[in-house]
């Protein structure tokens, strides 16, 4: 579906992301890419808003989703079936045991690296033979992770923490039980894990910091061909502090790859 002379996007999520990333495309960001469909969620999804999934699919060749992990799962099926692409934001919906294997293979799916980086090298290493140790660290504000299930007394802390008070590490463990806990706060560690190609090896770790500026991630990687250690320091987005401003531009960037027909890196 990507080969038509513009490749039409449908926007599933139209928030700090989604918004940001259809004003991009209408300013010419991606040449031969246009929004042709949005998912009418809010009243400010302009006139390309539909009412439906179908009446989405129906206008678009490749479909964004930026609507959280539980919209991920109701849709990427549909979608992919369609023989439609999906690029997706939320990647730890897609986390359930099986759940991408059972997915169509009609349409391609993508995984938006989102507010990370390293991912080519992780891949890389990982096909040289099994990787010894993966993991992340995700500092944020503490408000950003605040959770429903969180100790009344937990949520109160995250509520009151000052820039002066020190970090609380909230988690420390396996990326599934992260998702679970953290849906909106560690789709990168999902990214991560499936770059990694061993969802049981990647440690997870999640701080809440009060002196954080920005949303910080570090990568550390052991392998039999190197080590590795990357880290990434993200601004927030100007509309959503609990998201990093870079998403937006690697779901263009996915967009722009998907449609280019030249060099390609990585």
């Amino acid at each position: 579906m990507t080969n038509s002379p513009s490749l039409r996007v449908g926007l599933l999520g139209f928030g700090s992301i989604g918004a940001k990333v259809a004003s991009e495309l209408d300013a010419g960001a991606v040449p031969g890419a246009r929004v042709a469909a949005v998912l009418r969620r809010r009243a400010d999804a302009g006139p390309s808003a539909v009412d439906s999934l179908a009446e989405l699919l129906r206008r678009c060749d490749v479909v964004v989703e930026a609507a959280g992990p539980a919209v991920l799962r109701e849709v990427a099926a549909q979608v992919l079936d369609t023989g439609r692409d999906l690029v997706a934001v939320s990647v730890g919906g897609l986390f359930e045991d099986g759940f991408v294997d059972r997915l169509p293979r009609r349409g391609r799916l993508v995984l938006c690296s989102g507010a990370i980086g390293g991912l080519d090298l992780l891949r890389a290493a990982a096909f040289a033979g099994p990787l010894r140790r993966v993991r992340i660290t995700s500092r944020k504000k503490p408000r950003s992770l605040l959770q429903p299930w969180m100790e009344a007394w937990v949520a109160d802390r995250l509520k009151t923490m000052e820039p002066g008070d020190e970090p609380v590490e909230l988690f420390d463990g396996g990326v599934a039980q992260a998702v679970q806990l953290f849906p909106n706060n560690v789709n990168v560690a999902a990214t991560v894990a499936f770059a990694a190609g061993d969802r049981a090896l990647v440690e997870v770790c999640v701080v809440a910091d009060p002196a954080a500026t920005r949303t910080a991630h570090v990568i550390e990687i052991d392998g039999s061909i190197g080590s590795y250690r990357f880290e990434i320091a993200n601004d927030p987005s100007p509309r959503n502090p609990a998201s990093s401003a870079v998403v937006a531009y690697s779901v263009l960037r996915s967009i722009a790859d998907l449609r280019a027909t030249g060099v390609r890196i990585g």
